[in-house]
């Protein structure tokens, strides 16, 4: 199958294509590398590997590339709250705009997956799970936009959407700014943290079941199309708190408490059910344990927060 990644450079993106490869596909991708990575560089030797540099907002571009394939995976995004609040012209334009043009190039034939966020649900009520059914009450740009594009894109009933918990683990284009990854960065470096609104829950999944949900997508489209799932770990609905004490457990000398001033300006609080993808065939590999346990391995080679999309 040819598959078009745009943004295929990223933190996802970068797990993702070498996976598209090893199971025989044929991938472009189409990114600016606006943090100049490298990270597809072990990619290059492979004959079915193509690169086209450039900017997703470049509908010239597009409409050249957008036919060619079978399948398009738009992962071009200002992904995150801070860089969204910081360029909301740029972040529209990317994260709504640009995935818009690929909707309207795309003919009926072709599949498409969007990777979409559960930071949609924004603050839940204590102790409900939040399933795909759940009204979307986003607290930032960057949920909107998500929440936006998918319900134009389930509108038109030809696409699968991804709501992914918040992602971790390593990637060869690293992200400290994400919320294990930055937790467990300064355990290892500073061996504190304090914590704001500790009891704020999430739901987690680590970046290589996020990769690997694409391929269930493509084997199982026609039974899923049309339809958005909710994508991370059943067991992980966890606190601020919670995470640090799993943390803990790997790097006792870890110390974290709680500020009794000062609020966190993230405010999504919610648990998550992710009954339907796992109804569907899909089930995750690693959990919240394997990605630390990879992250404390992964600091001693990134030392310097110079990785993240804030």
């Amino acid at each position: 199958m040819r598959i078009l990644v745009t943004g295929g450079a990223g933190y996802l993106g970068s797990i993702l294509v070498p996976l598209l490869l090893v199971e025989g596909h044929e991938v472009t991708v189409f990114d600016n590398f606006m943090y100049h990575q490298t990270s597809l560089l072990d990619c290059c030797y492979h004959p079915k590997f193509t690169v086209v540099r450039g900017d997703v907002r470049d509908k010239r571009i597009l409409g050249e590339l957008v036919p060619q394939a079978d399948a398009i995976f738009p992962l071009a995004c200002l992904t995150g709250a801070p860089i969204c609040a910081r360029d909301p012209h740029t972040a529209r334009a990317v994260n709504y705009d640009a995935v818009r043009a690929v909707a309207d190039l795309k003919s009926r034939s072709q599949l498409l997956i969007l990777p979409s966020t559960n930071s949609g649900y924004g603050i839940g009520q204590q102790d409900i799970y939040c399933d795909e059914d759940t009204p979307l009450r986003p607290v930032s740009l960057y949920g909107r936009l998500k929440v936006e594009i998918e319900a134009l894109l389930l509108d038109r009933g030809d696409c699968i959407t991804f709501r992914f918990a918040t992602l971790f683990g390593v990637s060869p284009r690293m992200r400290l700014d994400l919320l294990v990854n930055d937790f467990t960065y300064r355990a290892v470096v500073d061996r504190f943290i304090v914590l704001f609104e500790p009891h704020f829950k999430r739901n987690y999944l680590h970046v290589r079941d996020a990769a690997r949900v694409f391929i269930h997508g493509l084997e199982n489209y026609d039974t899923m199309k049309g339809r958005p799932y909710n994508v991370g770990l059943s067991d992980a609905n966890l606190s601020k708190w919670e995470l640090c004490e799993l943390i803990q457990k790997q790097i006792p000398e870890f110390y974290f408490t709680a500020s009794e001033v000062g609020a966190d300006p993230d405010k999504r609080n919610y648990i998550v059910s992710n009954q339907r993808i796992e109804a569907s065939g899909y089930s995750t590999s690693l959990t919240l344990d394997d990605g630390i346990s990879e992250l404390i391995k992964g600091y001693q080679l990134v030392r310097q927060n110079q990785f993240s999309n804030t």
